[in-house]
């Protein structure tokens, strides 16, 4: 699923989780993702809070590189967050 997520598009971790779902698991789902051992590879990146904001990053340097991945995609981030309504990836 985060896989598919494309470049300088965003979801969201409840997004994921109803996909999956498991409507209650975001939380859950934010840990995972925390500790993906290939986070450009599986762009974890790509997921954000349902508000926008950016939420963690587990990988180097925390969420300054997230931050840092996804202005290189492209997506604008505003006071620490992002545009849902321009940047959500709906999917198919």
């Amino acid at each position: 699923m985060v896989s598919q997520i494309p470049e300088g598009k965003v979801s969201t971790y409840g997004t994921l989780a109803r996909e999956l779902k498991v409507p209650k698991a975001s939380r859950a789902i934010g840990s995972i993702l925390r500790a993906n051992p290939h986070p450009i590879v599986v762009p974890c990146h790509r997921v954000v809070m349902s508000d926008g904001q950016l939420g963690g990053y587990g990988g180097r340097e925390g969420v300054g590189r997230k931050a840092a991945l996804l202005r290189r995609e492209g997506v604008k981030i505003t006071k620490g967050k992002i545009d849902l309504g321009r940047y959500l990836f709906k999917g198919d």
